[in-house]
């Protein structure tokens, strides 16, 4: 038996790939799928290699840090959520990213792509998700800014860049690791991305491995969180706990709310609290209809 990463699965085969960088292409055992359990790029296995040219069986899944149902991934360490002035940064898609991270213990990371377009727009992000203890790096796959510091910042990670299809993710990766992938021009009708990305692979390259998933633009909130909890994901409302009039404070326009308060003096940013009341929204919704 060896043990191995996948990195790759397409039509019921899976790539993995040993310590010793050899891959092999392995269909899964039937019991995974009375298991309802699916194999995912990134998850560590056990297997068996196939024999001239019949293919191995995937033997047994590891246990998993982490899994990711949209992109469907295992044992990401690193998120990279990827903003461009170009199309559009969609804040409350970030914003939701940063909740699955957060609530996953997972790092985050936002990179600020296209620096040649809008120098600026990191500077904004920066002060935005400081109180988070969110890093933002200003970066830039056509000019090469900001490559280096992105590539230390990987380093030791399993990583997945998320994000806007367009803003830059599969083009960063290129830069990165040296592996040439398809990246989407922006629409010129609408301004948006076209995916590009099909399948989801895990390149390790230059010392890296990077996830390269499908490139998407909506991500809802889990379904079973429920609405006082997430306010636990923002980690920059950690301060005020224990300070609002009311306990528990969903940090919803209550009278005496310490979080309002906090806005209203700028520790905090009021584009990034706005829209947390619009995902409390989504959530109080979800939470009320869990049963429909």
């Amino acid at each position: 038996m060896r043990e191995g990463t996948i990195v790759e699965g397409r039509g019921g085969l899976y790539t993995v790939r040993d310590g010793a960088g050899t891959d092999y292409v392995l269909r899964a055992k039937k019991k995974f799928r009375r298991q309802n359990l699916t194999p995912l790029v990134g998850d560590r296995v056990c297997f068996l290699p196939g024999s001239l040219e019949e293919h191995g069986w995937l033997e047994e899944i590891l246990p998993r840090t982490f899994q990711g149902l949209r992109p469907p991934v295992a044992n990401v360490s690193l998120l990279v959520v990827v903003l461009a002035p170009e199309p559009a940064p969609d804040l409350l898609l970030a914003d939701k990213l940063l909740v699955t991270a957060f609530g996953q213990g997972i790092t985050p990371l936002i990179a600020v792509n296209k620096q040649e377009l809008d120098a600026g727009l990191a500077p904004r992000m920066r002060v935005a998700y400081a109180p988070a203890g969110v890093p933002v790096l200003a970066v830039s796959a056509a000019t090469g800014e900001g490559l280096d510091a992105l590539s230390q910042a990987l380093s030791g990670h399993l990583s997945c860049f998320a994000g806007q299809s367009g803003a830059g993710k599969s083009t960063l990766i290129s830069r990165l690791t040296g592996r040439e992938l398809a990246s989407g021009a922006i629409s010129p009708r609408i301004r948006r991305g076209r995916q590009t990305t099909r399948h989801i692979t895990l390149i390790e390259e230059r010392g890296l491995r990077v996830l390269d998933t499908p490139g998407f633009s909506l991500l809802e909130t889990p379904d079973d969180l429920e609405p006082q909890q997430l306010a636990r994901h923002y980690p920059e409302f950690e301060a005020y706990l224990g300070q609002c009039r009311f306990d528990p404070c969903l940090h919803d326009r209550e009278p005496g709310c310490a979080v309002a308060e906090a806005v209203s003096r700028g520790a905090l940013d009021a584009g990034r609290v706005e829209r947390y009341r619009e995902l409390l929204a989504q959530t109080k919704e979800k939470w009320s209809t869990r049963y429909d």
